[in-house]
């Protein structure tokens, strides 16, 4: 995750593409087919399209529009860039190579050209990563733990932020 969310460094403008349905549209390698074999009452089946599920299925996907200023998780998809000119090429680019493989994004979640952007739970923008704020404030507002199941509830939650928390380890110790 740190990697991940490391390489935006430097970069100023965002846009983020939420995909409809990607891996459903994704063709299983002809010949391959038979691996995805399963009986039914009627029959033995093949998927054609890679069914959600599959242990390939983000790999897969990834390597379609992997290594052009853009990260993806899963089915969200950020194009970051430290231009507006290339920027506008970078999401061209994804947005072709989208288009050539019969990807398609969903227009209400679109975000295109904006400073800073929510992703995988944080908000990322040219100062770096951020806390979300509501985030933050369900921290503040969580009730005190009363069992063992409620404090690995609570640490469960805050240690996905532990690196905006000073002195965390020692907080929780």
């Amino acid at each position: 995750m740190n990697q991940l969310l490391t390489v935006f460094n430097g970069s100023y403008i965002f846009s983020k593409i939420d995909l409809r349905g990607a891996y459903n549209l994704l063709r299983i390698k002809e010949g391959d087919e038979h691996l995805t074999a399963f009986r039914a009452k009627y029959g033995r089946y093949e998927y054609l399209a890679m069914p959600f599920g599959l242990t390939n299925d983000p790999s897969s996907f990834q390597n379609l529009v992997n290594g052009i200023y853009v990260v993806i998780y899963l089915d969200d998809i950020m194009v970051f860039s430290k231009s507006e000119e290339g920027h506008v090429t970078h999401v061209f680019t994804v947005v072709s190579r989208l288009r050539a493989n019969n990807l398609f994004a969903k227009a209400s979640k679109f975000l295109f050209h904006v400073s800073s952007v929510e992703y995988l739970d944080y908000i990322v923008s040219s100062e770096g990563l951020k806390m979300d704020q509501e985030k933050f404030q369900q921290i503040l507002n969580w009730p005190p733990p009363r069992n063992l199941k409620a404090i690995q509830s609570f640490l469960g939650f805050a240690n996905f932020y532990l690196r905006f928390i000073k002195n965390y380890s020692k907080k929780i110790s």
